[in-house]
């Protein structure tokens, strides 16, 4: 009896990607998305499934460094403590770091505000092989620029530009750069952590009472807890604006850890599977001088044993 065909890698990993998509089409309602989602899965064949992943992705990204024709963006946002670090940590753990790099974007320098909004992460995205991964983004200027209105009137913009149409113009802008990079081969995946406003002040009880998390705690953090609204607000119309079939938006449910891992590492392996992705052949002329390399190596092997028999007698 012959053996039912597999099942097509996207196709597995769907229930755990397609729930969580979006791509524009449609509406979205940031307040429907549930944050405590366990995708029908326990704990333990999460990891399984989460083991599976970080060896198909290790295997992917060989494939896509040799081949050296995409690059992939990866750009993760969300609340604070949302888990945006241990996540990034836990989905590429095996991975060789020389194929990737992780980007954290914090408070602009004097230089950068120099530059346009978009500058610094433009300089920094992934060449061709290789996989970029935003912690936090460009994305920032819409959100906390956004929520804290004197941050935007020290970026240097001249005043007339800054106009009430400015995040509309934002969003078409970050839009319009992330259709050009996908049509010159970067694939872009976005990630926004959606965690409960209780799950986020359970983890912050747990950076004040274990001393190993005590310097991921500032005060800051408890003063933007107080903006959530607002936060929340700014999220849903970036996501509902800025989701594209080039470059959609996963909203992850965050409040378990394990699980935000399970749909961020399927997406990734479920995208890089679409690629076609494979080492580069070897023409024939190439073939031939490795077996002209391969039976001098050989030849030298034999010759460095007979001389070693012969300084034995």
């Amino acid at each position: 009896m012959s053996k039912k065909p597999s099942k097509p890698l996207a196709d597995e990993l769907k229930p755990f990607v397609a729930p969580f998509r979006f791509d524009g089409t449609g509406e979205f309602h940031l307040k429907s998305q549930r944050t405590a989602e366990k995708g029908g899965l326990d704990k333990d064949a999460g990891g399984k499934v989460i083991e599976a992943n970080r060896k198909r992705l290790n295997d992917f990204q060989e494939k896509l460094f040799a081949q050296d024709r995409w690059s992939l963006l990866l750009i993760f946002q969300g609340m604070d403590a949302a888990g945006k670090d241990s996540a990034i940590k836990s989905v590429f753990e095996g991975v060789n770091p020389q194929g990737c790099e992780v980007w954290s974007f914090k408070q602009p320098s004097t230089h950068e505000l120099d530059h346009d909004f978009m500058w610094r992460a433009m300089i920094a995205l992934p060449e061709r092989g290789r996989i970029g991964i935003f912690n936090r983004s460009y994305y920032e200027e819409c959100l906390v620029v956004r929520v804290h209105p004197e941050v935007l009137a020290k970026e240097k913009i001249p005043k007339r530009l800054v106009t009430r149409n400015i995040w509309r113009e934002r969003f078409e802008d970050v839009s319009a750069i992330e259709r050009y990079l996908s049509r010159q081969g970067t694939v872009i995946l976005k990630f926004f952590l959606n965690v409960s406003r209780e799950e986020q002040r359970q983890r912050f009880l747990d950076r004040l009472e274990e001393p190993a998390k005590n310097w991921k705690f500032s005060m800051a953090d408890i003063a933007e807890r107080k903006l959530w609204d607002k936060y929340q607000a700014a999220y849903q119309e970036l996501i509902r604006h800025t989701s594209t079939r080039e470059a959609p938006w996963h909203v992850v449910p965050a409040d378990h850890k394990w699980f935000a891992r399970v749909v961020i590492g399927s997406t990734i392996v479920g995208a890089l599977d679409k690629l076609d992705l494979h080492f580069p052949e070897v023409d024939k002329a190439e073939l031939g001088e490795f077996k002209r390399v391969r039976d001098a190596l050989l030849a030298e092997g034999k010759g460095s044993a007979a001389a070693k028999a012969s300084a034995k007698r």
